[in-house]
């Protein structure tokens, strides 16, 4: 019998696995892949953002759904703490551009490595197994049921995860434990995931990616909902890479919203700027064709979907372009647009929103409120936060907070 049986080998599992054991609890940890922290390797774009160098209130300013029930834990284990955790596993960090962290060799299988090596220097037992339900009695938890087997204790963590990614084990199995113990489930919901676009151009320019581009994501009542520049990818289904993915936490209502995006490509030049540009480039290649004085200006890739937005023929000679003309190419330069018709399916986002109520768990020891012993930790809980290593820092607190509240609560 183990005095703590963690559900889930991702981030906030491993992470309550270590926290439990520190406390002197033995601890078994399921996990029905063959390899720990399967979803860790795709973050991060294989590199893994382990945290955001910044303070726990800038975390929870990244946090839109349910922040203030993270206020404890994130507090209690900040991202300076993230830190020094892995550097006293032996694994070198460094912050890049937008305060982002991540192990210097660019390597997610190093977290992954130390996370292991951590747990089997702390004795944690790691099982390959799936775990299919918890068993109870009215008042006392007894423990897992498993495809191979029972696992007696006297706490539970369960960390299973949301459904993005099946492949890498988010199968949404925690939610279906949660509502045997009476847990509301919200729908889960994808976030931080690709946008489908209306408009069939998106795929005209399918693999193009625009860096240093400045988009604004709008509602019909014209009221900006988020604004930011970066990096954004055309897809055959309309628009991903990480000015879009970031953008699709912001638009939650999409039963009750319609949102379309402008798409400002020259955001360093102001209006003004930006036509003395289009006068000069116009003058000095009067006597090409149009489309070619456009290639100047955008990929490519690109020349023929801006020439039929402008309406402009593209074999007019540049010192034939009128002034309205011009001034057509100024504003579609400045803001194309972009219908959304909602996001891809849940299964492709990075992170799920929605999951366990939680309302219904402590937000100090992340307890099951209606099932003492039962704890819960990570994407299976209703909180999801923007890109830049928020999500992980998430799965760190309330993992750390889970386990730790597990393990004294086993050892009474």
């Amino acid at each position: 019998m183990s005095d703590v049986v963690v559900i889930g080998g991702g981030a906030a599992g491993c992470m309550a696995a270590l926290a439990a054991a520190e406390k002197g609890a033995s601890v078994t940890l399921l996990e029905h892949n063959p390899k720990l922290g399967r979803k860790l390797y795709i973050t991060g774009k294989g590199r893994c953002n382990v945290t955001n160098d910044c303070t726990p209130q800038e975390v929870l300013r990244n946090i839109p759904q349910n922040s203030r029930f993270l206020t404890s834990a994130i507090t209690r284990f900040p991202p300076e703490q993230v830190k020094e955790f892995f550097q006293r596993q032996g694994v070198p960090l460094k912050t890049e551009r937008g305060n982002r962290v991540f192990p210097q060799s660019d390597r997610a299988a190093d977290i992954i490595d130390a996370l292991l090596h951590a747990l089997r220097r702390a004795g944690v037992s790691i099982v390959q197994d799936r775990a299919q339900e918890l068993r109870r009695t009215e008042t006392l938890l007894e423990g897992v049921e498993g495809e191979q087997g029972f696992y007696p204790c006297r706490a539970v963590v369960v960390a299973t995860g949301g459904v993005s990614y099946p492949l890498t084990g988010s199968t949404g199995d925690g939610y279906q434990m949660a509502q045997e113990l009476g847990h509301t489930v919200l729908p889960p919901r994808a976030s931080l995931v690709p946008l489908v676009a209306e408009q069939s151009f998106c795929a005209r320019m399918q693999g193009l990616s625009l860096r240093n581009v400045a988009i604004q994501v709008k509602t019909d009542k014209k009221k900006t909902i988020y604004a930011e520049q970066g990096e954004l990818l055309f897809t055959h289904f309309g628009l991903s890479g990480p000015l879009i993915l970031t953008a699709s936490a912001h638009m939650r209502n999409y039963e009750r919203e319609h949102y379309y995006i402008r798409l400002d490509l020259k955001p360093a030049l102001d209006e003004e700027k930006l036509d003395q540009r289009l006068l000069r480039d116009l003058e000095e290649q009067s006597n090409r064709d149009f489309c070619h004085v456009v290639e100047g200006l955008v990929p490519r890739l690109m020349v023929p979907v801006l020439l039929e937005l402008t309406g402009i023929p593209g074999d007019l000679k540049a010192h034939s372009v009128t002034r309205a003309q011009r001034r057509r190419l100024l504003e579609t330069l400045k803001g194309i647009r972009i219908d959304i018709s909602g996001p891809r399916p849940v299964e492709e986002a990075i992170v799920t929103s929605g999951g366990v109520k939680v309302s219904e768990v402590n937000p100090t020891t992340m307890e099951s409120k209606l099932a003492p012993g039962v704890y819960f930790a990570g994407e299976v809980l209703d909180a999801d936060a923007y890109t830049g290593g928020f999500n992980l820092q998430i799965a760190w607190s309330t993992g750390r907070a889970a386990g730790e509240s597990a393990g004294e609560r086993a050892l009474g």
